[in-house]
């Protein structure tokens, strides 16, 4: 765990949004591992989800119900993750909703299920649908914390955060919880994320603001390049603050799209963070490059490098790893004399090797830190990108050695 995870923030309540977490027995005994999100009348819901194609039972629901009906509660449970287990799956998914839908006096489309934790093993539908009323009656606008320590499978802490602003005079509250820490590379969502505003958003405008935030904070993050297949992002707007933002575009949804898009930020470092056994943060800034993509591929070839990833680890200035990455990154007619590499401001090279004034104990002192920029200037171009991600350590081995035990 890297040095600058800290403890949770106050996570200010969203007006027409309560959270109820309990113990459900699923996975750990006295663990908080069941969680149910309400949702006022009116309320609109924006939601990403993993593209992976193998993507988990609750998934495939969540899609379903979202489509048909306006959701009025989640479902949210750790220590199963219900993928890879077939035509049960779909079954045990719809279950949990029915149990809510039974004890909330909703429909079951109207209920979303969520579900993180070991791939192939059969859900517990039993502990769940039992532990349903207690969550239920453990609903509270102030269970935010609750809720971010209830939905954790190996994350070590629990990850919100929250922001007020105002709209055209009108007071604004943003409040987002997260969970994630291995499996994480995300693509259209991370781990699990949920976040909650009191503005007045349709759900054409709410979808558009999310994904304008998504691009640049959770889909530039990766713990270890394996996406997730259940991952899933929403974003819900209550309508109870007397703000509106009912367009794509103007200073109002700009307003919004700027506060939410600090908001999966700071969830999206957090779950960096946070990865398992990690102890830095690296951002990998690439720099002049043709256009986005061909930065994105650079950086995440070196992101994904585990060569590069385990040189972090050990504090070792060795960028000649770096340097590697950068060469096998797939870029076409690349100029290799043109390449400049910098650990912070330290220039490492330029014209084609080793800058002459490097000096060894200058890279050691950078890669002695917890937070290291990486930044490759291609000089081919005005494209920039920028993307997260930590360490490769024994610990990251030895989490997912004895996930299952």
């Amino acid at each position: 765990m890297t040095s600058n995870i800290h403890t949770l923030p106050v996570l200010h309540p969203v007006a027409g949004l309560r959270l109820g977490t309990t113990r459900a027995g699923i996975k750990q005994p006295d663990r908080r591992d069941l969680v149910v999100i309400e949702l006022c009348d009116g309320a609109t819901v924006a939601a990403v989800f993993t593209r992976n194609a193998f993507c988990a039972a609750p998934v495939i629901v969540a899609r379903e119900h979202r489509a048909q009906t306006s959701p009025q509660y989640l479902l949210i449970n750790t220590g199963n993750a219900n993928a890879g287990t077939g035509k049960q799956g779909m079954a045990d998914a719809l279950a949990c909703c029915d149990a809510v839908a039974q004890a909330a006096g909703c429909a079951r489309e109207a209920v979303l299920p969520f579900s993180t934790g070991v791939i192939s093993e059969p859900l517990q539908v039993t502990a769940i649908c039992d532990a349903v009323p207690a969550a239920l009656a453990a609903l509270d606008e102030n269970g935010w914390a609750d809720a971010a320590h209830g939905i954790l499978t190996t994350d070590t802490v629990p990850k919100g955060i929250s922001r007020k602003l105002e709209i055209e005079s009108h007071k604004v509250t943003i409040t987002g919880i997260a969970k994630g820490s291995g499996m994480i590379r995300p693509d259209m969502a991370t781990m699990l994320a949920y976040i909650a505003t009191d503005a007045s958003v349709p759900q054409n405008v709410l979808q558009a603001c999310l994904a304008r935030a998504m691009n640049k904070s959770f889909n530039r993050i990766t713990v270890d390049g394996d996406t997730s297949t259940n991952d899933a992002c929403l974003l819900m707007a209550t309508g109870q603050s007397a703000a509106t933002v009912d367009q794509t575009e103007g200073d109002t949804f700009d307003a919004l799209c700027a506060a939410v898009a600090d908001v999966c930020e700071q969830l999206a470092l957090a779950v960096v963070r946070d990865g398992e056994g990690a102890t830095k943060l690296i951002t990998v800034a690439v720099e002049g490059g043709r256009d986005e993509a061909e930065c994105l591929q650079v950086a995440y070839t070196i992101a994904h490098s585990p060569l590069v990833k385990t040189a972090f680890f050990a504090s070792d200035p060795n960028w000649g790893r770096i340097l590697a990455a950068v060469g096998r990154a797939g870029l076409m007619n690349l100029d290799i004399n043109a390449i400049e590499l910098y650990l912070d401001d330290v220039c490492l090279a330029r014209d084609g090797g080793r800058a002459p004034d490097y000096r060894e104990e200058s890279g050691q002192q950078v890669m002695d830190k917890t937070d290291i920029t990486v930044r490759v200037v291609l000089n081919r171009g005005d494209a920039m990108a920028q993307i997260w991600t930590c360490d490769l350590s024994y610990d990251y081995v030895r989490i997912n050695a004895e996930y299952r035990s």
